[in-house]
C-alpha cells in the first residue's frame, strides 16, 4: 500500500492553502514565500549521508564538506565502506561523522522498502542506525520520501522561524515546537517547508539544504 506523499509543486501548493486555513497566522508568511520549495531529494544512501553531513553545522559548512566528499568520490555506499578513516577525515568529516557514515554504509538499508512503511516505522528503522537521530530521520522522510505530515521539531531554523512568525517570547525547544505543531496536522511537512522559507526571508540565511 502506497503511503501519501508530496510529489509535485501542485501537491505542496494545495497543502499550503489547507495549512493557512488550519492556522491563519501562516497566511502572511505564505504570501512572502509562495510558491514554497518542493524540497524533494532522491531516495537512498546519498541523501541520508548528506543529511548526516548537515547535522549540527551551518548550511554553508555542510555544502563545503559535501563538495569535498563528492570530489573524493566518497558519496556512495561501497566507497564509504572501502574508505579509511583518514580518507573520510581528509574529506572534512569529523571523527563522529566518520563513524556515522560507516555505520550507515554497513547497515545496507532497504531504501525501496521504506516507501511503503508508515512514518513511525520509517523513523524507527532509520534511528536504529548509529548516528541517525530523530532530526536526520525526519528530514529524510520529508525530503526523500515526501511524507506530508513529518515535522523535524529539533531543527533550530524551524524553531527560530516559529519564534519570529508567532512573536514568541523565546525560541521554542523541540518539545514545545512539536506541541505547537500538533494542530497543523496533517500538513506538518508543509509547515516545515513554510517555516524554512520564512527563515530565509526573515534572516537572509538558508535554514536547510
Amino acid at each position: 500500500m502506497k503511503c501519501p506523499t508530496l510529489d509535485t509543486q501542485a501537491d505542496v501548493d494545495a497543502a499550503a492553502a489547507r495549512l493557512a486555513r488550519l492556522e491563519p497566522r501562516f497566511a502572511p508568511a505564505l504570501a512572502q514565500t509562495s510558491p514554497l520549495p518542493l524540497r524533494r531529494k532522491p531516495q537512498g544512501f546519498v541523501t541520508l549521508l548528506d543529511a548526516i553531513v548537515s547535522q549540527q553545522v551551518s548550511t554553508a559548512s555542510a555544502a563545503a564538506i559535501w563538495a569535498r566528499l563528492q570530489a573524493a568520490g566518497l558519496c556512495d555506499e561501497a566507497a564509504v565502506r572501502a574508505a579509511s578513516e583518514d580518507d573520510l577525515r581528509g574529506a572534512g568529516l569529523s571523527r563522529p561523522k566518520v563513524r556515522y557514515a560507516r555505520a550507515l554504509a554497513e547497515a545496507q538499508l532497504d531504501y525501496a522498502g521504506l516507501q511503503s512503511l508508515p512514518d513511525a516505522q520509517v523513523i524507527a528503522i532509520l534511528t536504529a542506525v548509529t548516528g541517525i537521530g530523530l532530526w536526520t530521520a525526519e528530514v529524510y522522510a520529508l525530503q526523500a520520501l515526501g511524507r506530508p505530515d513529518v515535522f523535524p521539531a529539533g531543527d533550530v531554523a524551524l524553531q527560530e522561524s516559529a519564534r519570529r512568525l508567532f512573536d514568541l517570547p523565546e525560541r521554542p525547544g523541540e518539545k514545545a515546537l512539536r506541541t505547537l505543531a500538533e494542530t497543523w496536522a496533517p500538513e506538518r511537512a508543509v509547515a516545515a517547508r513554510l517555516l524554512w522559507a520564512y527563515y530565509r526571508v526573515s534572516t537572509a540565511r538558508e535554514g536547510i539544504r
